[in-house]
């Protein structure tokens, strides 16, 4: 499975939005991802300090991942994705 993310300096803090969800939309799994494809970005050489999943929810896009980066992108929307993540 190919996952699209972007990598983007937000307010002068290095972020990646992955459009991605857990296959059980709990908080806990939902989590458990967020840290898993994290941790796959920055492997890759990325420099990851927040990072955000975004996901299509009854006919929505939402957001999971630390606070003001989902404040953020509620207000702003997606940035275009700029990186691919093999999984």
């Amino acid at each position: 499975m190919v996952i699209n993310f972007a990598h983007v300096l937000i307010q002068n803090v290095n972020c990646c939005i992955f459009e991605a969800d857990a296959t059980s939309p709990t908080r806990e799994a939902r989590a458990s991802l967020l840290v898993d494809l994290t941790h796959r970005a920055r492997r890759s050489g990325l420099r990851v300090e927040k990072s955000a999943l975004a996901f299509a929810e009854s006919g929505r896009v939402n957001f999971f991942g630390a606070d003001d980066l989902v404040r953020f992108l509620a207000n702003n929307g997606l940035p275009t994705w700029t990186h691919t993540l093999a999984v």
